[in-house]
């Protein structure tokens, strides 16, 4: 059953090629899309119904009750910052609903300091084929990102 993979951030999806990070870039951690979020304050949602598998003030992953990971980045090298301009909002092993708040962040802060803010989205473990991707331009919170089938 294909899983629909909803935007955790306001921005322009900008594809995983333009993430100023190769591992990211090249899809080593898996296929997906990266957004350039809007520079400012905001939250970051559930892309998917699921259990939060990892918790980290920048990143995180869900997982779905078919046990499809996705995670997100917020930012890149963000883990240099130890936690310091993120709020978590929920905790490992929660069960989340779509759209659920799960870290506040600031990107334009991210910005300052020196980093990109542009957030993967990835498809852990997936096919590099397995996803059908929305196509680059705006996105607002919540729109389909992609389609992992």
């Amino acid at each position: 059953m294909p899983t629909t993979v909803l935007a955790p951030v306001a921005g322009t999806v900008v594809g995983l090629a333009a993430v100023p990070d190769p591992v990211f870039a090249q899809a080593l951690v898996g296929p997906g899309t990266a957004i350039d979020p809007e520079r400012a304050p905001g939250t970051a949602v559930a892309p998917v119904a699921g259990t939060i598998a990892k918790l980290h003030p920048h990143a995180f992953v869900v997982v779905t009750a078919d046990g499809r990971g996705v995670l997100v980045h917020l930012g890149i090298d963000t883990v240099k910052l130890s936690g310091e301009g993120f709020e978590t909002l929920a905790a490992e092993g929660d069960a989340v609903s779509v759209g659920d708040p799960l870290v506040r962040w600031n990107p334009a802060d991210i910005e300052a300091r020196g980093l990109s803010p542009v957030c993967p989205v990835v498809a852990l473990d997936a096919a590099a084929d397995a996803l059908a991707l929305a196509p680059e331009g705006p996105v607002g919170v919540g729109a389909e990102l992609f389609v992992w089938h």
